[in-house]
């Protein structure tokens, strides 16, 4: 007896056929009907492409792509073709020459660093950071070799003093995550070129829209792009941008990854190669950091935050004109110590905010409950006014659509050492607010009723 082939058996009596007449079987036909790989399409809306490989056009093409000697589409763990979009996007929202887009915010944080200092090298970072990047500073850094100094990024001096001849970088955000201090881009930047290395800054809660930090003389820009840039709540991300400023050629020395033959493509080196179109820092993070680690962003989540970046201005200017609402409210606030929101006069930080921030002031800022005088009393009367919120919810998270609050000293910072939070501004009284898109005046009614019943 013959043996049945399974796929055969199962066709259909009118099995369809190829466009040569040459009739296919069931199984092939449910994988391969009515697709063919790169056939273009009219949608107006950027696609998503929900796909882990890509067809090559012939095997040179693949060895081409894969040996960076053309461009092209490899391998989901990479990029996406929605993915390539919003990187195109967001280098042109952050006057950039390229983009890495990835799995979230700390990635970006993690991966642009490692492309710039290894094992046995340094980097100077402001004390006023979100607190799962001083985690990553002081404990997974340190544990791979590459040392961190924290200053603070107001004293000029202690950016000076804390660079070696083995910094690489130097790091810093341009409103702080909690307490809105705005930092001078321009003045830091000015430091690390003079110690030859570049500034990396996170502009995740101002957003290009409030301030472009290249403008500033920043030469690398992350974002976490679950916040703002998505806008929604719904999708993490994160994202590197290279202005293109820091020339790495000036001291090759210094920059081996760069400027020295790529070990893992022979015959490539990256400075030589795309250095004159600024996308040199972004191959090589691409290629090694986001290959070997694989912080990969997924089409799906990509399509997101396109969808919320098509918004940002929009928002943006909403966000801050509710948030600067709310915190002259609170400014007056009977059972509020002090509100830090850069848009009050005598705050600190008022005059960069008119230097820097001239579209706004952003929605993430703090306060700091009036205190009873007893430290235990102070952070049951916190509780209460936390858990007696009605309409801002108690949330992990920023920049989101919803307006959100949380405690840093319990939740985003309670790793750090008492002394590095009062370093950063941030008290057992201090609460973290995320202004988002409601009607202010229900906001304001809401944080009202939690401070006066608290």
């Amino acid at each position: 007896m013959t043996a049945t082939n399974p796929d055969r058996a199962a066709a259909p009596a009118t099995s369809s056929s190829t466009p040569s007449g040459a009739s296919r079987g069931f199984a092939t036909e449910q994988v391969r009907r009515g697709y063919t790989p790169g056939t273009p399409q009219n949608a107006v809306a950027t696609p998503i492409y929900q796909t882990t490989a890509y067809e090559f056009a012939s095997l040179q093409d693949a060895a081409d792509i894969f040996a960076l000697r053309k461009a092209g589409n490899l391998y989901s763990r990479a990029a996406n073709p929605t993915q390539l979009v919003f990187e195109e996007r967001v280098s042109a929202l952050e006057g950039g020459t390229a983009a890495v887009a990835v799995a979230s915010g700390q990635a970006a944080v993690a991966v642009a660093l490692l492309a710039l200092a290894k094992n046995g090298e340094h980097i100077v970072a402001a004390q006023q950071l979100y607190g799962g990047t001083v985690d990553l500073f002081q404990e997974t850094f340190a544990e791979w070799g590459i040392e961190v100094d924290f200053v603070d990024q107001d004293d000029p001096q202690a950016w000076r003093a804390a660079i070696r001849p083995t910094t690489r970088a130097l790091f810093a955000e341009s409103v702080t995550n909690p307490t809105a201090q705005v930092l001078d881009v321009q003045l830091v930047a000015d430091i690390a070129h003079a110690a030859g290395v570049p500034l990396v800054i996170d502009n995740t809660v101002a957003t290009p829209y409030l301030q472009r930090p290249g403008a500033h003389g920043a030469d690398i820009v992350v974002h976490s792009a679950t916040k703002y840039l998505g806008g929604h709540g719904t999708s993490m991300g994160g994202v590197v941008v290279d202005i293109g400023s820091f020339d790495f050629g000036a001291e090759p020395d210094r920059w081996p990854q760069l400027t020295r033959p790529y070990a893992r493509i022979p015959g490539v080196t990256l400075w030589e190669r795309f250095g004159a179109d600024g996308q040199a820092l972004a191959v090589l993070i691409k290629t090694k950091y986001v290959h070997d680690l694989g912080p990969s962003l997924s089409p799906f989540n990509s399509f997101q935050l396109l969808q919320g970046l098509e918004t940002l201005d929009l928002r943006m200017g909403r966000h801050a004109a509710s948030a600067l609402a709310v915190a002259r409210f609170l400014d007056g606030h009977p059972d509020v110590a002090v509100v830090h929101h850069p848009g009050l006069e005598g705050n600190p930080w008022a005059d960069a905010a008119r230097t820097y921030l001239p579209q706004g002031i952003p929605a993430v800022f703090s306060f700091d409950v009036a205190s009873t005088g007893d430290a235990a009393a102070d952070l049951a009367r916190v509780h209460r006014v936390v858990d007696g919120l009605s309409l801002v919810k108690l949330v992990a998270n920023i920049g989101d659509a919803r307006s959100l609050v949380a405690h840093p000293a319990s939740m985003t910072h309670s790793h750090l050492s008492p002394a590095q939070l009062a370093d950063a501004g941030i008290s057992p009284r201090t609460v973290r607010l995320s202004i988002g898109l409601e009607d202010p005046a229900d906001l304001i009614a809401d944080l009202d009723q939690a401070l006066r019943r608290s």
